[in-house]
């Protein structure tokens, strides 16, 4: 195992940082600040679009495309985490940051500016382009820029960044989408980018290099373009479980498996010892969390007859408890006990999750899913951010965008997979109906469609995905080296596969 050891004469190279430096100091404020602004922008689109986005469909008549518009961004954000990682490793952050800030922006006008559905969803697919570079960059200029002892207090800054954006962002959107139109939901965030790049752009430009790779790896590329078009095919097939779907989810198969086979390190999938398994629960924990997360609003507004706003605001408490987790996971005093900090995660994850489908019963109180959603949040962020510094500890000099690329397609592919194997658990237990009833409060209830069942099944089988992630945390430790890389310890192979795992 080796860490991060960056290259350089420059004053800002990590290694020239006293003890008493803090992500706040001089050496770092405008980076440090630069960085939060640009996460918070990503994040209050991201909780912001969700609230124009039917407005949007319905004004560009294109309904029928509504989960395009977010499968789209999300699978193409799949294939560009990957090849920032390949840039920054060849090139260093630079690049691909600001390529990737000019994508996210330029997609956001296309959308902005879409007169058919068609035009929308592939501005969202470019905006998911840029996306996906910007996130991999960011964490590779981290490790860059910051010594290790600094890392977990700037990942907790990125949950934090997220907070007042998932507060603010869906009342901001709906009152921009009542008063000024949709379109401004989408047009008005570029401008706001360009004063956290200025405020940036110096200390990035004076990062040191690092280790560089010669060369991109395209073996490694072309794998995640399979992947993304796999799970593309995929979610194009969960749209309608009839017999018309099985052509292009066996094509998806065929693609997604082999090429995610050897895109992540080996032996991610067997829970092998140190960087595969931070990398597995990474997907598992994001996974199991926001699948679960995303059928809380239809369960309280169709079983309970909540309103879509108090629904909403039920998972508000999950947002502010993971920053308090991603805090949590910060103190110096606990960098020893970080892999017993990521086991409890998941069980608190395991525990919210087990709690959520309570409020199905009628004597139990509904804010009981926002009791549980607080809980979940701060597991989340013990999970997930200590996840992000230990990769970093793991990962070689030279390596870390390549290793960050791989986590961020294992979140990605968790969503995917589990968001898909919850719609196929919830349909199959007589959910079609709720979905098909329940954008009005009390709907489904009303008309015999209520099927708590389908409701159940999802969260009962997110909780055991947590529990399986809770026993994944028991794996994080590379084994002691004895001059040898074991077959079982894996931690400083380098990432980019070729032998299935």
């Amino acid at each position: 195992m080796t860490t991060l050891d960056p290259r350089g004469a420059d004053t800002a190279s990590p290694s020239a940082t006293v003890d008493g430096d803090t992500v706040l100091s001089r050496r770092y404020r405008a980076l440090t600040l630069g960085i939060i602004s640009v996460v918070s922008l990503v994040a209050f689109e991201a909780s912001a679009v969700n609230t124009a986005m039917p407005v949007a469909a319905h004004a560009l008549d294109g309904v029928e495309l509504y989960a395009y518009a977010f499968s789209g961004y999300f699978t193409a954000s799949l294939f560009a985490m990957v090849l920032s990682g390949e840039w920054c490793d060849r090139r260093g952050p630079l690049v691909p940051l600001f390529t990737g800030i000019a994508g996210f922006c330029a997609g956001l006008l296309i959308s902005g500016s879409a007169q058919r559905m068609w035009m929308f969803v592939g501005g969202r697919a470019v905006q998911g382009v840029g996306g996906g570079l910007v996130i991999v960059a960011l964490y590779v200029v981290v490790g860059r820029a910051y010594p290790e002892r600094l890392r977990p207090a700037v990942l907790a800054a990125f949950s934090a960044a997220w907070v007042l954006p998932v507060i603010v962002g869906p009342l901001a959107a709906g009152t921009v989408t009542e008063q000024l139109g949709w379109r401004w939901v989408f047009l008005a965030i570029p401008v706001l980018v360009l004063l956290p790049l200025s405020v940036m752009l110096p200390a990035l430009r004076a990062l040191p290099t690092g280790d560089l790779t010669p060369a991109m790896d395209r073996r490694r590329i072309l794998l995640a373009l399979g992947v993304a078009a796999g799970a593309g095919l995929l979610q194009y097939a969960a749209q309608d479980l009839g017999w018309v779907s099985l052509a292009p989810a066996v094509a998806g198969l065929a693609l997604l498996v082999p090429c995610v086979l050897r895109l992540l390190p080996t032996g991610t999938f067997r829970a092998a010892r140190g960087l595969p398994s931070v990398i597995l629960l990474r997907g598992i924990a994001a996974g199991a969390f926001l699948g679960a997360e995303s059928f809380v609003p239809l369960m309280l507004v169709s079983e309970r007859g909540l309103s879509a706003t108090l629904a909403g605001l039920s998972l508000t408490g999950g947002g502010l408890s993971w920053t308090l987790g991603s805090y949590t996971q910060s103190r110096p005093r606990l960098e020893p006990h970080r892999e017993r900090l990521m086991g409890l995660g998941m069980l608190l994850i395991a525990l919210a999750l087990g709690m959520a489908p309570l409020a199905l019963l009628e004597p139990v109180p509904v804010w009981i899913v926002a009791v549980a959603w607080v809980i979940g949040g701060y597991g989340m962020g013990l999970a997930v951010s200590s996840a992000s510094v230990l990769l970093l500890k793991l990962s070689r000099p030279g390596e870390e965008g390549g290793n960050s690329a791989s986590l961020q397609v294992s979140d990605a592919l968790g969503n995917i997979v589990l968001l898909g194997l919850g719609g196929v658990l919830f349909v199959s237990f007589g959910g079609g109906s709720v979905a098909a009833e329940g954008g009005h409060a009390g709907a489904a209830a009303a008309t015999g469609g209520s099927h708590p069942a389908a409701f159940v099944a999802v969260y009962v089988a997110m909780a055991t995905v947590a529990l399986v992630g809770a026993l994944v945390t028991t794996r994080l430790r590379p084994q002691a080296t004895t001059g040898h890389a074991t077959a079982d310890d894996v931690s400083s192979i380098p990432p980019v596969g070729g032998a299935p795992r």
